[in-house]
């Protein structure tokens, strides 16, 4: 089993979770951090499950995630 990083973010309507290092789009969604959580890992398995072992980055792992705040001007 390959660990993978799994971003969570908290919105005002809920939670929204993803994964980093997969190739393709997999997103989760909770009313709670669990649910989302739990959500997304239920999406990483089915799409695992669909397009195989080749749906991961395999070439450059993600080491470490980090969150950063910057200003821009709209």
């Amino acid at each position: 089993m390959k660990p993978l990083k799994i971003i969570i973010e908290k919105h005002s309507d809920g939670y929204v979770a993803y994964p980093l290092g997969l190739k393709g789009v997999v997103v989760g969604q909770g009313d709670t951090y669990e649910e989302a959580l739990a959500d997304v890992k239920s999406a990483i398995r089915f799409h695992l499950e669909t397009f195989g072992a080749e749906a991961l980055e395999s070439e450059s792992p993600v080491l470490e995630a980090f969150v950063a705040e910057a200003g821009v001007a709209a």
